[in-house]
């Protein structure tokens, strides 16, 4: 097995049981447009189409470089360090969690575990992941495509915070002010906010 097989096997591990865990998922109570959400989806999707290529469709992108020996593994660890961190995100969040932008029946701000380091860790998570695996396997189409999934990532992210502090308000413009939105700044492992 190769670092570039383990990160396949990672990701499809990772997307079978994300989307059985959505029965955890609470009752929604209101979301934005649908069609707010069309522009991050379509660009995600996209993304995800030239990153891991599509089922029984052969890849013809050359390769600028594949990584096979320590650094491709630690980059498919890394990968993994992502998915896990998606993970631990998505168990804190319990029934709140939606794969699309929601207001769940009795959301409120959920500021510990993961959600102390940054707003939106599943999308750090993700983010990290998708780096760590076009860094094993680098060509233009996978190069493109994670570049797009980040896009779309960050787009839904903005998306969501203005949801966010429209339904939440007050609390969680006061969770903005104290935690960083997708990139650590190591700060608030350092001082916690006494409040």
């Amino acid at each position: 097995m190769t670092p570039l097989d383990a990160t396949r096997y990672l990701w499809l591990a990772w997307a079978i049981t994300w989307f059985a865990a959505a029965v955890w998922s609470g009752r929604t109570v209101k979301r934005p447009a649908i069609a707010r959400e069309v522009a991050y989806r379509v660009i995600t999707s996209a993304g995800a189409v030239l990153l891991f290529g599509v089922a029984g469709i052969r890849r013809h992108d050359i390769p600028f470089w594949r990584l096979d020996g320590a650094f491709g593994w630690l980059l498919a660890a890394v990968a993994l360090a992502g998915t896990l961190f998606m993970w631990w995100a998505r168990v804190t969040l319990g029934r709140l969690w939606s794969g699309s932008v929601t207001h769940k029946a009795g959301h409120y701000v959920i500021d510990h575990g993961p959600y102390a380091i940054v707003r939106h860790p599943i999308y750090t998570g993700l983010i990290v992941a998708i780096a760590a695996t076009v860094g094993i396997r680098a060509s233009a189409q996978t190069l493109i495509g994670a570049m797009l999934m980040t896009i779309g990532v960050y787009i839904k992210a903005r998306l969501e915070e203005n949801f966010l502090r429209t339904e939440l308000g007050p609390a969680y413009d006061a969770y903005r002010q104290r935690v960083p939105m997708l990139i650590p700044s190591g700060r608030e492992l350092v001082f916690r906010d006494a409040r």
